[in-house]
């Protein structure tokens, strides 16, 4: 790879920022991320003409559950095979799937064929996901992982607001091939955005003897035991992922149904709430490295669930959606900021362990939300629950906060190597 010289960087950017390569990650990914969500949209559409309620659980457990199996193997295998081998491989797996896929829908009416799609689908992303989660690391070094961070964080929040809305429309005029045909082109651009990414990204030296892939596959849940600053991170980012979903999903549309607002309510306060993450976000991926890490950890985490809570008490639709926006613009600082601290202090050669137990743990707490918080609602109400789920998320910032005062020994040792070179041996983190 060139040296970091020859890259071209902003001013400020310092040595090391590999940009060109992060804005063709950020670039595939949105290509990608649209097009899963329009897939998403158009399949549970399917197969609710279909079968109804019933075939599009079967639909959604076909792809969560391989998805979450494979998220531990594929930490294990990006830390032995590094994350180029696993990306183009899966990625190109993937457009012949939903090439093939698009010609079988096209044919037949059945069920069956959204399962398989949904299952090789769901086990391919669970493999990709922590070698796509390494590449930032690898890209910029720790004072501007952050920038790089929140560049990505805005991606992943319009990914939702592009696909959805395209895969509902494409599903009812061009049917669900379509849809199929759109996310294989958008794999096809992920596909050449990640060669270019991991363009002579060396492949971790292979061992000759050591841990089966399948003892290796707990690696993550190790890291955490062994690490306590790892631990505080991963306590924080689990507690706002797991207080937000029951609130989102279920808790807005029942107190605009409740209070008779209408659902343009719940459009108006997710909007806002976007519109305010966006926005901080995109402040973030351009000065992220000039605020303080106590700053976009604790008070930005503080705020976060002190707007929750007042979310759940306020009067009127406009009330709630200027809240709304404020928890948005504290989210999108705070979301990316954690997510670069965990990575932050994971030891070196263990980012792809660490990062599937994170995703594990994102894909894992919304059911677990919405299960939980939806039959303690029956006693509390929707109001004491929303509340409830405010107390959970003040846990976030107490977590960063000790994550910040536990020494952090061995696992955030700055990284040497802001991108890596051909003799590399190891992933550096």
């Amino acid at each position: 790879m060139e040296p970091s010289s020859t890259t071209s960087t902003p001013a400020d950017a310092g040595p090391g920022v590999d940009w060109p390569r992060i804005n063709s990650l950020v670039v595939g990914q949105a290509a990608v991320q649209a097009g899963s969500f329009a897939l998403l949209i158009a399949m549970s559409w399917t197969a609710i003409q279909l079968g109804g309620h019933g075939a599009v659980t079967f639909v959604i457990l076909a792809s969560t559950l391989p998805r979450a199996l494979m998220l531990l193997f594929g930490g294990a295998l990006t830390d032995a095979l590094g994350p180029r081998v696993l990306l183009l491989r899966a990625t190109s797996t993937r457009i012949a799937v939903l090439a093939a896929g698009a010609v079988v829908t096209a044919t037949t009416d059945a069920l069956w064929p959204l399962i398989a799609i949904a299952v090789v689908e769901g086990s391919l992303l669970g493999l990709t996901g922590p070698a796509s989660g390494v590449l930032l690391t690898r890209l910029a070094p720790d004072e501007h992982l952050g920038r790089a961070n929140s560049l990505f964080s805005m991606v992943l929040r319009l990914a939702p607001i592009a696909g959805t809305p395209l895969g509902a429309w494409l599903v009812t005029v061009g049917g669900l091939s379509g849809v199929m045909v759109l996310a294989a082109v958008g794999c096809a651009v992920w596909l050449v955005c990640a060669a270019h990414v991991t363009h002579r990204m060396a492949r971790p030296e292979r061992r000759a003897s050591g841990p089966s892939v399948l003892r290796r596959s707990g690696d993550g849940f190790r890291l955490l035991a062994a690490h306590p600053r790892l631990l505080w991170m991963f306590v924080a980012c689990f507690c706002l992922d797991l207080a937000f979903a029951w609130p989102a999903e279920v808790a807005l549309p029942l107190q605009a149904s409740g209070k008779g607002w209408g659902v343009g309510a719940v459009a108006l306060v997710l909007a806002a709430f976007s519109a305010g993450a966006l926005a901080s976000a995109a402040a973030g991926a351009a000065l992220a490295h000039r605020i303080p890490v106590f700053l976009k950890l604790v008070v930005t985490g503080t705020g976060l669930a002190a707007g929750m809570a007042a979310m759940a008490l306020m009067p009127s639709p406009g009330t709630l959606a200027g809240v709304a926006c404020a928890v948005g613009v504290f989210s999108g600082l705070n979301g990316p900021a954690l997510v670069t601290a965990y990575q932050q202090a994971v030891p070196e050669g263990r980012m792809g362990a660490a990062m599937s137990v994170l995703s594990l743990a994102t894909i894992g707490a919304a059911p677990l939300s919405l299960a939980l918080f939806s039959a303690v609602s029956l006693y509390l109400g929707v109001t004491g629950t929303w509340l409830l789920c405010a107390a959970i998320a003040f846990l976030s910032p107490l977590a960063a906060a000790m994550a910040l005062r536990t020494p952090p020994g061995k696992t955030a040792e700055p990284r040497t190597e802001a991108r890596p070179v051909p003799d590399t041996t190891t992933t550096p983190v």
